[in-house]
This record gives structure tokens, sequence and C-alpha cells, in this order.
């Protein structure tokens, strides 16, 4: 019989494969990115990390005691993310974007599209939705954070982990992380809140990779 984990890689299989056929993703991957394309990436991500801890207590203060520990778990993962986006602007100054070009930035139509999604959903659909906006970010993350910021540091002819911080430090971060969240997607049995998790991981997915497509 298969668990909840299993049912959440499963059945967002094929989001998670049209995310991977992304041809700026893949061109990312093998060959690093310009560094204005880079900038505006980076601009995107301040955004979508900004909101992160936001969206999960939103969806924490909603969380039924029927999923205490779900909520037990997302006041830890804010803990471990709290201040990140700092680390995005770090890397935004280090490849020639001062903070407060940064901070005033309007994110992209995909970008709203996301975080405003993420919000609605802990709202208003199921508070457990944020796991699977947990997975999604997790994934790529772990999947292809390594080669993605070995590539741009290559490609912009960076020292060390400067201008990758955040990037490279989430690869070994998430791929732990993976398996914290494998064990408590595990606790959740109502079909509804797994759907909801799947709908997530479903919409992250696409906007992530809509984000991608619309990088210049």
């Amino acid at each position: 019989m298969s668990s909840p984990f299993g049912d959440l890689v499963l059945r967002t299989d094929e989001a998670r494969r049209e995310f991977d056929s992304q041809p700026v993703l893949l061109d990312a991957v093998a060959n690093g990115m310009c560094v204005e394309r880079y900038r505006a990436f980076l601009l995107e991500l301040y955004n979508i990390v900004w909101h992160f801890n936001p969206v999960t207590a939103v969806a924490a203060s909603r969380m039924p005691d029927s999923l205490r520990e779900v909520r037990y778990f997302l006041y830890q993962h804010m803990q471990e993310e709290m201040g990140h986006e700092l680390w995005v602007l770090n890397d935004l100054e280090a490849v020639g974007v001062a903070r407060s070009m940064a901070e005033a930035h309007r994110a992209g139509p995909f970008t709203l599209a996301m975080t405003g999604y993420n919000y609605w959903a802990a709202e208003h659909r199921h508070p457990a939705s944020v796991l699977g906006m947990l997975y999604a970010l997790e994934v790529v993350a772990s999947v292809y954070g390594g080669a993605f910021s070995s590539a741009v540091r290559e490609s912009l002819l960076l020292d060390g982990d400067v201008g990758i911080s955040f990037i490279s430090s989430h690869t070994t971060m998430d791929s732990e992380h993976i398996a914290d969240l494998r064990e408590v997607v595990n606790q959740v049995k109502e079909p509804a809140a797994m759907d909801a998790i799947i709908e997530s991981a479903e919409l992250n997915f696409h906007h992530f990779g809509r984000i991608f497509a619309s990088l210049p």
C-alpha cells in the first residue's frame, strides 16, 4: 500500500517533469547565466523567499488539532528559514544590485501568482497545502541547486559562494529537509488535506517553471 508521501511523489510527477523540461532551467544548469539574467532570477527569488515564512505562518495558524504534528513541524521549519531572504539580498549585492533596488523590485506575474496562490491555499483551500509548497521548492533546490550554483559561479567568475550563497547552501539543506517532509506528510491521512497538498505542489512546480521561462 502506498504511503501519503508516495502518493504525493506519484501524483505530482507530471508537473515535476514539466518543470524539469524547462529550457531556461536546463541551459542554466549546463551553462550558468549571464549576469543580467541571474540578477533577474535573484530578484524573483527574493520575493519568493520573503513570503515563505509568512505563508507558512498563515498555514500554521489555521492547522486543525487533528494535524497538530504538522503545525509543530511548521514552527520548527519557520525557525530554520528565518532571515534567509537576507542571504538573497547579499547575493544580489554581490552581483551589482543594491539592497534598496532589490527591496523595491516589483515581482513578475508568475511570482505574484505563485505567492498569491500559496497564501490563498493556506487560508481557504486547506492549511496543509503549505506542505505542497515545501515539497516543490525543496525538490527543486536539492535536485538542481548544486549544479545550478556551480554553473553560475563558473559563468560569472564568482569567488567561492559569493553571489550564490542562498542557492548553494540550500542544496544540502533541502536534501535533509526532504526526509523530514516525508515523515510529516506520512502523518496526513485526511483525503481533503492530501488533495490540497498535491494541488499545491503541482501549482508551485508550474509557476516556478514559468518564472524561469519568463527570465530575460
